[in-house]
């Protein structure tokens, strides 16, 4: 048999990262703006965020995304009671289709997210910078990273531009339907909804059971496959998570977030968050200050 190989299309390709950010920023951050000769991407993770891109301001919730192009002056400000995350991702690609990303802000559904999320775990692992410096210019490789991180990180990358230019031109479909999403990611998400709902409580796995209508054993499992941590584990990632935006909300004292999401002590809360995030309370709330306005973060 003569065998014919087919050389695969490149309709949209990545040639260089500039930088990878998550950022957590304070309720009151503002970024007097830049330009740059590459392309950059904003997606708000949590909160809202004011952009201006070329004079015209937007404000940005959870899940919107917007595309800077080369050149075009941006600026951030938050509003001053909502302390946002972001992911803040540039990069080099000359593709013809890239043109439609021109001025687009759009809204990301679970798919696009996970593909946000594994391109933050793979810089993670392949970079040993810190990705919430906002004055990061040049990211640097660590000496020993997981087998082909970059490759990753450029699949996942070209993936998620990929499936949002499908989305928005070819299928006007920018979310599954119900029956199009596995019955286990419909169940997952359920329950971190029920998780988001219940951040003020103390939760057991049988009233997680009990209230989601799902046996132990399939909840244990659930957890495993998609979030790799137990089920009380992730619960308390989620805590702490709100617990870092309420800090940087300003709004609240250590005593009174802890009674917020229904710790019984403020020390308790203080170490199960130190535990979680590697910081007290107050050294998490300088180390995002010191970063928001230039100097050297706490190592």
């Amino acid at each position: 048999m003569n065998y014919t190989r087919t050389r695969l299309r490149e309709e949209l390709r990545i040639t260089q990262i500039i930088t990878i950010h998550y950022y957590e920023y304070m309720s009151d951050f503002m970024f007097e703006g830049e330009s740059h000769d590459f392309w950059e991407f904003l997606c708000v993770d949590k909160g809202e965020l004011e952009v201006t891109a070329n004079q015209e301001k937007t404000i940005l919730k959870k899940g919107d995304i917007i595309f800077h192009k080369p050149n075009e002056f941006h600026a951030l400000a938050a509003n001053g009671v909502i302390a946002p995350n972001l992911v803040v991702i540039s990069f080099d690609c000359d593709s013809p289709p890239m043109r439609f990303f021109e001025d687009q802000i759009l809204s990301i559904g679970a798919g696009e997210r996970a593909l946000i999320a594994q391109i933050i775990a793979e810089a993670r692992s392949n970079f040993s910078n810190r990705l919430d410096n906002p004055y990061l210019e040049q990211l640097t490789r660590k000496e020993s990273p997981p087998f082909g991180c970059e490759q990753m990180i450029k699949i996942h990358l070209e993936q998620l531009l990929i499936q949002l230019y499908r989305n928005f031109t070819l299928m006007q479909k920018p979310y599954p339907e119900a029956n199009d999403v596995p019955d286990s990611d419909r169940i997952y998400a359920s329950i971190i909804a029920y998780f988001e709902h219940q951040i003020r409580t103390q939760l057991t796995v049988d009233l997680i059971c009990r209230e989601n209508l799902i046996g132990v054993s399939q909840l244990k499992r659930l957890f495993r496959e998609k979030h790799h941590t137990g089920v009380i584990e992730c619960f308390i990632q989620l805590k702490m998570d709100y617990a870092k935006q309420l800090i940087r909300n300003r709004q609240m004292n250590y005593t009174q977030i802890a009674d917020y999401l229904g710790y019984t002590s403020v020390h308790y809360f203080s170490r199960q968050f130190k535990k979680e995030t590697g910081m007290t309370p107050t050294e998490y709330s300088a180390s995002i200050k010191q970063l928001s306005e230039g100097y050297s973060p706490i190592p």
